[in-house]
């Protein structure tokens, strides 16, 4: 499979949900689903590379995976809402570029990474 833009991507999901899917969740569904599946994302990065420790037979999901089901319900929230994401993320590394062009490489905290 080839690389995917999130143009691609978003009319892949789009033509997924109008055949397999029926149709797509509510907004307000997906935005629970959306925030059910970050929180099984938290849940692998604070047992992997974090404090907190993985119970014995419990078996630990796929990062990968977890993070795809966010990408994909923020899929169809963006193509609900008619938002296109290449566009927005192209104005946000705009916005952040500009607010934050030398905030970051001032900050004595980040020197010793």
């Amino acid at each position: 499979m080839e690389d995917m833009t999130l143009r691609a991507a978003q009319e892949t999901v789009d033509q997924w949900i109008k055949t397999v899917g029926v149709r797509y969740f509510s907004e307000l569904t997906n935005l629970g689903i959306l925030m059910e599946e970050t929180g099984e994302l938290a849940r692998i990065m604070v047992r992997r590379y974090g404090e907190q420790s993985t119970r014995p037979g419990q078996e630990e999901s796929s990062l990968e995976e977890e993070m795809a089901d966010v990408l994909w319900v923020l899929l169809c929230l963006a193509n609900q809402t008619g938002t296109d994401l290449t566009k927005a993320l192209r104005q946000s590394i705009e916005k952040k570029t500009k607010r934050d062009a030398d905030r970051h490489r001032n900050n004595p905290k980040l020197g010793n990474i």
